[in-house]
């Protein structure tokens, strides 16, 4: 009895830490999101102006991140007058995307 559930207890443990390990690299995987002002663009609430992505149809302000990262905010092209494509990874905790890696994708090109 004593043979059996050792190797019982050891292939359990193993598999419990396989699927926490790929449980963690599904949630930090890279995904294309919306990214703009929350206030001026998606319509968040708030004291001013800030960083917020829309994911799944539902906009959450971003930590890790700010508007003053990537440019002019008020430019032609910032976050307060259209909104751009970001490749993210991170988690939404909350009310709050928590990046941890936030690329500005360059601006689209309207066609004709």
């Amino acid at each position: 009895m004593k043979r059996i559930i050792l190797p019982l207890l050891l292939f359990a443990l193993t598999s419990a830490t396989c699927f926490a390990q790929e449980k963690a690299t599904k949630e930090s995987k890279s995904k294309i999101v919306e990214a703009s002002c929350g206030l001026c663009n998606f319509g968040l609430s708030g004291k001013g102006c800030s960083l917020a992505v829309r994911i799944d149809d539902k906009a959450y302000l971003v930590k890790g991140s700010s508007l003053d990262d990537h440019g002019d905010a008020h430019g032609k092209d910032g976050f307060c007058s259209v909104v751009r494509k970001a490749k993210v990874e991170g988690e939404i905790k909350g009310d709050k995307f928590v990046a941890t890696s936030f690329e500005l994708l360059p601006l689209e090109e309207k066609k004709n």
